[in-house]
């Protein structure tokens, strides 16, 4: 079974990387205009009526872009660090904006809260790659492989379904005001697929935690010891029947 360790923390490896080359594709959207990343946005609506607007917008990690004829990502404003879904903030009017986004503040907080936590999966995630080496000889490497795997995984989950809430409801609003909206499907499957590769690497770990343990066929069996804790010599207790029946018959 020891044999079998490696091969399981390869196959881990290999979707852990998967799983954080997405996480990469999602992140690095907005400030990279080239395939596949120009692809890659959690939400595009019209905004007819709004200035200061490209029409129509769509939100990516870093920044808010427009749509050229490919349906590609094009003239993106400038990186803006925890870039919030927040019609109001991001174009600086209220005109033309659904009434509905721009009552309270959970857009902006289920907006900030999810990018927070898709950089913080990140870090997990390349943690977790590298203690993923020591898992192909290691169990005790499986194992903290596959606890960091488990922090990845709870942090990816949580940026994904904030971010699976505010596009729905961003585009249910939008919609409401009879403006077409429609969610990033390549951002959203790129967020669920790394949910997954990180909850398969978790589980893959805990196998290759417990691969390779003591066999019963290699286990050490102790001596029998007498009632001193001395050996008892079957030998000795032999040559004394023995003499008992020499000395009966002589």
């Amino acid at each position: 079974m020891a044999a079998a360790r490696p091969i399981v923390g390869l196959v881990s490896l290999i979707i852990l990387a998967g799983g954080i080359l997405l996480q990469f594709f999602i992140i690095l959207s907005g400030s990279i205009n080239s395939s596949p990343e120009n692809l890659v946005y959690f939400l595009q609506a019209t905004t007819n009526g709004i200035s200061n607007a490209r029409n129509p917008t769509r939100w990516t990690y870093f920044a808010l872009c427009g749509v050229d004829g490919n349906n590609h990502n094009t003239d993106c404003g400038s990186p803006v660090p925890a870039l919030p879904f927040d019609p109001k903030r991001n174009f600086g009017t209220t005109d033309g904006i659904p009434e509905s986004l721009m009552s309270g503040n959970r857009y902006y907080l289920l907006s900030r809260f999810s990018w927070v936590f898709f950089l913080v999966a990140l870090i997990f995630s390349i943690l977790t790659l590298l203690t993923a080496l020591l898992a192909l000889c290691s169990r005790l490497g499986a194992f903290l492989t596959s606890g960091l795997a488990t922090l990845a995984f709870v942090f990816q989950a949580l940026a994904a379904a904030l971010m699976t809430s505010w596009v729905i409801m961003g585009r249910n609003a939008f919609r409401s005001s009879g403006q077409d909206a429609s969610i990033g499907r390549y951002a959203m499957g790129f967020a669920w697929a790394s949910v997954a590769c990180f909850l398969i690497n978790m589980v893959l770990g805990c196998i290759g935690g417990v691969t390779g343990g003591k066999s019963d066929s290699t286990s050490y069996k102790a001596p029998r010891k007498g009632f001193f804790g001395r050996k008892q010599s079957t030998r000795s207790r032999g040559s004394f029947r023995d003499n008992r029946i020499k000395d009966d018959y002589s």
